[in-house]
């Protein structure tokens, strides 16, 4: 096999992007036991933190690009954990609303230091990791479309 083939796994873009997804994910891993979280539930997480606290099952699932199968066992934990409560929505009871709790609050300032720290741990030369995200963000806009 040639480098030059095209079925040669290096040179397949999605295993590039594979293998740098879970290497990130292991660094995230290890920077987020400090907070007693999980990857995905640290996502979760920063979608409360941005919404001021207060989310729908429906718009975290949508944010997250995560089927309820797997969202409702992570929001059970964090429920479980004492970082989120969940209420019917009395407007329309099918709907279910994920409230930050005052330790899910609390928990923000301590997770205020992860993207500093993500940076510098992914830090290059020659790497301008802003605009990776940012072709990162096109090339899933792109495919979005699809």
């Amino acid at each position: 096999m040639t480098s030059t083939d095209t079925l040669a796994l290096d040179n397949q873009l999605c295993f590039s992007l594979y293998r740098a997804q879970r290497l990130m994910t292991r660094t995230y891993q290890d920077l987020l036991k400090e907070l007693g979280l999980t990857y995905p539930q640290y996502l979760a997480m920063l979608v409360l933190w941005e919404t001021q606290g207060s989310v729908t099952m429906k718009e975290l699932a949508a944010r997250l690009k995560l089927d309820s199968g797997t969202l409702t066992p992570l929001v059970k934990r964090l429920v479980a954990m004492g970082l989120v409560s969940k209420e019917r929505d009395v407007a329309d009871e099918r709907r279910t609303i994920l409230l930050l709790t005052d330790a899910g609050a609390a928990l923000r300032s301590q997770a205020e230091k992860v993207p500093a720290q993500i940076y510098t741990l992914c830090n290059s030369e020659g790497l301008d990791l802003h605009t990776v995200k940012g072709e990162l963000d096109a090339l899933s806009q792109h495919l979005s479309k699809r």
